[in-house]
């Protein structure tokens, strides 16, 4: 029977439909076996979306960078934060771990592996000669469920030679695999090398034919350590609607447009309870953990990536959440989604909500990150324009620096071992550029500049195909500047790094 409530809401609302609720006006519909719809029709409240959507910058200001929601399939909200768009790939960090459970579970499906497989079986030319009891014990179930075994991380030790692989294997394993969890993005390396070993192809490709070209992601990119095997735990980079297709693939039992592209058995038990890993019942982390994907509170599981990359199921509610950010808290994005989001979901449609629609709309088409704050210029920009100032000896080698305030946008050029480095701040808006040299892992930047006070400019700069972003301010005093540095969403130091130049005669 035809749905009335539906087909009214349809016909009411389909004047809306260009706009970013269920945007075609930003892009096309995307391929697969989903199309877009409104929020009251699959269930959820427009204005409450928007209370979700500003709860999330009110806690978290500058730090969301997309957010796309799908129920019963459909797209019923997305929104990225300019200069980050919809067409632009995000590095996922850890979130790639359950794009390489995926290749393990399409790859034991094959029989081209079992995840029962002793991991040493796969290198013996890399193995100890005396491995002992526990690393022969260690099974690709065991890498999956992060209970390798051993007593903490292992990537860092694991990288310091060429050969991860025995680097990883040469580590004490502590404790008896299957017993101890840690998380440990080696361990996924290890799943992504054990692929690569038995089909001769990196994840990367071997997921290309299986997964990505199925789903209609296009261009992913992976990191590859020094023998060019895939990072596995961390380094790929793709959009939000393709974060999104994962889940829905997921939620949809590994089928995709009609195909089981994965089975059943894998999807239940890479997204189910495997092994525990705490016991606090407020905590997003202590719910329990699967075959890299994480059990959530409320009965949801998740695949997720450092500073909150976030492919969210919830599979009570017929819900994909992906989210991308650079957030350092990022149980506070998950409590977010709890209180703002969980409750809207209703059972079948609601009555249309034409207003409602359209502030959400308003809202979605204008999130932008903001740009530096302060004037466009002072009395001293003038008097530092055209200077280079020699900086003393540093940690990334750079040599000089000078600034030009005489042009629209400010350039600022920067020479380091590697050669000379020059880079525009807009006014209230980000300029986009390509670095020669990035100091992180893209080359990619939107940078925005503005004095905050007489004496000191300040430089926003996003890396953004990824979540990262550096603040630079500039204190300008007599024939000296001092630059501050401040990482966002770094693993490094998160406090500002003075750096100190002294003008060239």
């Amino acid at each position: 029977m035809i749905d009335m409530k539906k087909l009214l809401s349809i016909l009411i609302l389909v004047p809306l439909l260009g706009l970013t609720v269920c945007t075609t006006s930003q892009k096309d519909e995307p391929s697969g076996n989903t199309g877009y719809s409104t929020p009251e029709m699959e269930g959820i409240s427009s204005r409450a979306l928007l209370q979700f959507v500003e709860a999330l910058e009110e806690a978290q200001p500058d730090a969301l960078h997309s957010v796309m929601l799908r129920r019963h399939g459909n797209i019923v909200a997305e929104g990225w934060w300019a200069p980050y768009g919809p067409d632009t790939p995000h590095l996922l960090w850890s979130l790639s771990k359950s794009f390489t459970s995926t290749a393990i579970g399409m790859a034991q499906d094959e029989g081209l592996l079992s995840i029962d497989d002793q991991v040493i079986s796969f290198f013996p030319e890399d193995t100890p000669a005396e491995p002992g009891s526990n690393l022969e014990a260690m099974r690709i179930r065991d890498l999956l469920k992060m209970n390798s075994g051993h007593q903490s991380g292992t990537r860092s030790r694991m990288m310091q030679g060429d050969n991860w692989v025995k680097g990883f294997l040469a580590q004490e394993v502590e404790h008896k695999p299957g017993t101890h969890f840690v998380y440990n993005s080696g361990a996924t390396y290890m799943l992504s090398a054990i692929l690569q070993k038995v089909t001769g192809m990196t994840v990367l490709d071997f997921l290309t034919p299986r997964l990505f070209e199925p789903l209609g992601i296009e261009n992913p990119s992976w990191e590859s350590d020094p023998r060019g095997i895939n990072m596995g735990g961390w380094g790929l980079s793709v959009t939000t609607e393709d974060i999104s297709k994962l889940g829905t693939l997921y939620l949809r039992k590994g089928v995709w447009e009609g195909k089981q592209l994965l089975s059943e058995a894998w999807v239940e038990e890479a997204t189910g309870y495997q092994t525990s890993n705490g016991s606090n019942p407020e905590s997003d982390w202590d719910q329990g953990y699967g075959y890299q994907f994480w059990q959530c509170r409320h009965n949801a599981y998740r695949g997720d990536g450092a500073f909150g990359q976030y492919c969210i199921v919830m599979p009570e509610q017929d819900v994909v959440l992906a989210i991308t950010s650079g957030s350092d808290d990022m149980q506070g994005i998950l409590n977010i989604v709890w209180e703002h989001l969980l409750p809207a979901m209703q059972e079948g449609s609601l009555p249309p909500d034409e207003e409602g629609v359209e502030q959400l709309n308003q809202k979605l088409n204008g999130l932008a990150i903001s740009t530096a704050a302060g004037d466009k210029n002072s009395p001293k920009a003038s008097e530092v324009s055209g200077k280079t100032y020699t900086l003393e000896p540093n940690d990334r080698s750079i040599k000089t620096i000078a600034f030009n305030f005489e042009d629209s946008s400010t350039e600022i050029t920067i020479t380091t071992d590697q050669g000379e480095e020059t880079f525009r701040a807009g006014y209230h808006n980000m300029e986009k550029g390509v670095l020669a040299n990035p100091h992180l892992v893209s080359d990619k930047v939107a940078v925005s500049g503005a004095w905050e006070t007489a004496d000191t400019y300040t430089v926003n700069i996003i890396y953004y195909e990824t979540p990262q972003s550096t603040k630079y301010t500039f204190k300008f005093e007599e024939n000296r500047v001092l630059w501050d540095r401040e990482n966002r969403a770094s693993f490094g130091p998160g406090h500002p790094i003075q750096l100190t130049g002294t003008a060239m005669e």
